[in-house]
């Protein structure tokens, strides 16, 4: 197993710089630099060489690139444009509040998921199985700033019940009950996005799991549905969710851009979003590089996983 673990990793590094020549391609066939961004117009043209200068524009394109390789390899972010602050200490200020928005919405996805499709996958062609398909197709249908809008509309400008802009209500003090309370409304959002596509992927797998033999062996033996369902047929369909939650693991750190945006959450989300509008191209950068890692990170991780549940994947190493 550790043999195939290292294998792993070794098959991640090429594919994190070619990810990274990628991302650095994309700032680099943008229409405006650095320069243009922090520029005025009557700024003087051996300013705007001196500047060059000072941010390593001067040099030519790979050189550029070995060096800012080298400060990513090394932590070191650079600093953004709009606030002169380091962009690693942004992040890391960021990253909690992300967390803390993604975590909940995504775990009760997932179990409300799971429930759900079981109960269709066991039942197809049933009339579960077509309400809870029909609500999966209005639910991927339905535009994720729609659901907040709503959300924000009737809840928090009609009854007034929840707060809808920011994680703590201005001056008061910041508790742990006024943060759950902004919480609610775009966990809910979150939870309703993320749930049709997770509950029609466990209904695939439920639907192909009651075609094994063991579960005709459980009918055999009379075993009833709910049995059938949660003890034994819910072990398999659990497996091919590792991936998925491997995969989900970069929204932890760029986090829910549209909903951040929507509610005014301090997160990743929110930041990066603030960066492209205001062509800050080392937050753009860096939060594009780190996501790529942590999407690398998350395939690794849903890999060893499996080699950890599966001992056929075992074996290989």
């Amino acid at each position: 197993m550790a043999r195939y673990i290292i294998r792993r990793i070794l098959q991640a590094i090429p594919l994190l710089l070619v990810i990274s020549i990628i991302c650095f391609g994309l700032i680099q066939l943008a229409p405006f630099d650095v320069i243009d961004t922090i520029a005025t117009p009557d700024m003087a043209v051996e300013v705007r060489e001196a500047l060059k200068v000072k941010y390593g524009l001067d040099q030519p394109g790979y050189i550029q690139y070995i060096n800012w390789l080298k400060r990513m390899v090394t932590g070191d972010l650079g600093f953004s444009i709009v606030t002169h602050q380091s962009v690693a200490y942004d992040m890391a200020a960021r990253l909690p509040n992300t967390i803390i928005l993604i975590l909940p919405g995504f775990c009760l996805a997932l179990i409300i998921s799971i429930v759900l499709g079981l109960v269709a996958g066991s039942r197809r062609g049933g009339r579960a199985d077509k309400i809870i398909d029909t609500l999966c197709s209005i639910g991927m249908a339905t535009p994720t700033f729609w659901i907040a809008m709503m959300l924000i509309y009737v809840f928090g400008y009609m009854l007034r019940i929840f707060p809808i802009l920011g994680m703590h209500t201005l001056g008061q003090d910041n508790s742990l009950p006024d943060l759950i309370m902004h919480l609610i409304l775009p966990t809910i959002v979150l939870t309703i996005a993320d749930l049709p596509g997770t509950t029609r992927f466990v209904r695939s797998s439920t639907i192909s799991q009651y075609t094994e033999d063991y579960v005709m062996v459980q009918k055999a033996f009379g075993a009833g549905r709910a049995s059938i369902l949660f003890k034994h047929v819910m072990k398999n369909v659990l497996l091919p969710i590792i991936t998925l939650v491997g995969m989900s693991l970069p929204r932890l750190v760029t986090g829910a851009f549209i909903t951040e945006s929507i509610f005014s959450w301090p997160g990743i989300g929110t930041y990066f979003i603030t960066a492209i509008r205001s062509f800050d191209y080392p937050v753009i950068m860096s939060v594009m590089f780190f996501s790529s890692v942590m999407v690398i990170l998350g395939n690794l991780l849903a890999d060893i996983a499996y080699c950890l549940v599966d001992p056929r994947i075992q074996s290989m190493g």
